[in-house]
């Protein structure tokens, strides 16, 4: 259990760390949106970080949704010494785990099944 507990607490500090770069640290001008580290998942091991995060945009388009997503994963990326730096100098560990982003598309999909409840629901008071 104290494995388990030592990734979650190391999970929730790399998230903070992160969070408070993207407020006050990163200057990169591919990440001026608004940005949210949703959860980190540290696995097992502690090589590995997978760092989800969600992008509010008011972009009407599908295509330039996905820009602005693969913008900011690029930023990430090219921001991940500085993000690691800040990682070590206020955690200690002895090896820094390899951070992953990827794009946490769960509130989407929980609003498009809304969408079909709605239209199901809705077809079936029609019908009455």
């Amino acid at each position: 259990m104290s494995k388990n507990y030592r990734q979650g607490r190391l999970g929730e500090e790399i998230k903070r760390i992160i969070s408070e770069l993207l407020l006050r640290g990163l200057k990169d001008p591919r990440l001026d949106h608004m940005i949210s580290v949703t959860s980190v998942e540290v696995t097992s091991d502690g090589s590995y970080a997978t760092v989800y995060l969600t992008v509010y945009e008011n972009a009407a388009a599908d295509d330039e949704k996905e820009t602005i997503r693969a913008d900011v994963i690029e930023g990430l990326q090219s921001s991940k010494g500085v993000i690691k730096n800040e990682i070590s100098r206020q955690v200690k560990l002895r090896h820094m785990p390899e951070l992953i982003f990827k794009m946490d598309t769960s509130m989407e999909y929980g609003r498009h099944i809304d969408d079909l409840i709605d239209s199901v629901s809705d077809k079936t008071d029609k019908n009455r």
